[in-house]
């Protein structure tokens, strides 16, 4: 079998820069329909919640398509794992229940988000994923395996593993993806990282994705990649323009609910969609909802593909006016009826604020956000203006005129 080949002590210098013949054509305003996608793929595209590409959607998912290698780099909450997840499934063979792609992740839980995205866009599809990652009985992955699984998103440890005991056979695997390449490429990972990438036939198209790509590992790539094309998002597409934005001093976690019942007893608000932190936060508050006779939904990543599906249907068509998630839907959805954010927990990551609180306001419509905060995350709430250059102000009394 020819493989991959990747070297052991990588010391040569490239100047990136210099790159610039492997550009790609620019596929900027490029729409999901427009790309060739499989017509069940895009019904749980659009299913899912997405209904416009973002730039990395947009810039990446074709040169997947066509087989190119590519190395993208773009911050956190721009759509990368939607970029990949939807490149790899045109590419697989339905017809075929073999594994046909793998997706390495550097964590157990990251790769049940991965494999839970793949399954929720697949869900019309005749595809089979799963996620192999330590911890967890490797006879299961060997039946998932037997069973014809055609994408397998894991862990580098359980991987090798397979390969190892030959239970994973890589000559047939189209495309391997390596998400957050920069910590799959450090030393912590490198050497299984190397050997899985060593198994692959040269024929194997290899895409990274990662927020941030240091000098180092784009020497690595240069020697194990195939002609590959950098994608670079640079800047943010959403804009703070046309969104009010405010904040709740509620004193103490435990008052934010009330101070939630109190908006909406205070204000007509139609669609809403309010983001926490956690999945047991989203349960908890959807629990105070219902008990307090509200008509709400939710969505996370410890839902079913099916169930997000039908949720998200039931959101889109007015069925429920409140929509409580975690940072799942912090991109990618345009609810035209959404006038109003609720941040119940400010996100943890200041990229991520940005792709909340745009799901109101999108293309030229009125929006208004709202953060609930308490006194010990008002510093970050301050961080947050001055990262985005905009202002947060108090919630005002004539709030309704801005809805």
């Amino acid at each position: 079998m020819d493989c991959k080949e990747i070297p052991t002590d990588c010391k040569e210098e490239i100047n990136w820069a210099d790159e610039a013949d492997n550009e790609i054509s620019n596929f900027e305003g490029v729409k999901f329909d427009e790309m060739g996608l499989k017509e069940p793929l895009l019904r749980g595209i659009y299913g899912y919640g997405f209904e416009n590409p973002s730039t990395i959607q947009q810039q990446g998912i074709i040169p997947i398509i066509k087989g190119i290698d590519i190395i993208a780099q773009s911050q956190s909450g721009t759509g990368k794992t939607g970029t990949f997840t939807i490149g790899i499934l045109q590419k697989i063979d339905e017809s075929i229940n073999f594994p046909q792609a793998i997706i390495l992740t550097p964590t157990r839980e990251l790769a049940y988000q991965i494999n839970s995205v793949v399954q929720c866009m697949s869900i019309y599809m005749n595809i089979k994923s799963d996620a192999f990652i330590g911890g967890t009985r490797v006879w299961n992955n060997i039946k998932s395996i037997k069973n014809g699984v055609q994408i397998i998103v894991g862990t580098p440890g359980r991987i090798i593993d397979l390969i190892e005991r030959l239970a994973l056979r890589t000559d047939k695997i189209k495309i391997l993806c390596l998400d957050e390449a920069d910590e799959m490429l450090s030393h912590g990972f490198y050497e299984k990282v190397k050997n899985i990438v060593k198994s692959m036939t040269s024929k194997t198209q290899i895409i990274l994705f990662s927020a941030t790509l240091p000098r180092e590992c784009l020497d690595i790539t240069h020697h194990f990649m195939n002609n590959p094309v950098q994608i670079l998002i640079k800047k943010e597409e959403l804009t703070l323009m046309g969104i009010n934005q405010f904040y709740v001093n509620c004193e103490l976690d435990k008052y934010k609910f009330d101070v939630l019942k109190d908006l909406y007893q205070d204000f007509s608000i139609g669609q809403a969609v309010i983001f926490c932190k956690s999945k047991n936060m989203v349960d908890w508050l959807v629990d105070q909802f219902e008990k307090e006779d509200f008509t709400v939904g939710k969505t996370h990543g410890g839902i079913s593909a099916t169930e997000r599906i039908n949720i998200m249907k039931e959101f889109r068509t007015g069925g429920t006016r409140i929509l409580v998630t975690t940072d799942l839907l912090s991109r990618g959805i345009d609810v035209q009826q959404v006038s109003m954010v609720i941040n119940y927990d400010l996100p943890r990551e200041k990229e991520t604020y940005i792709h909340r609180i745009g799901r109101s306001g999108r293309f030229g419509r009125k929006g208004v956000a709202i953060n609930l905060i308490t006194p010990h995350n008002f510093r970050y709430l301050k961080a947050i203006e001055r990262f985005y250059d905009t202002e947060i102000k108090p919630l005002p009394k004539n709030l309704q005129k801005l809805i």
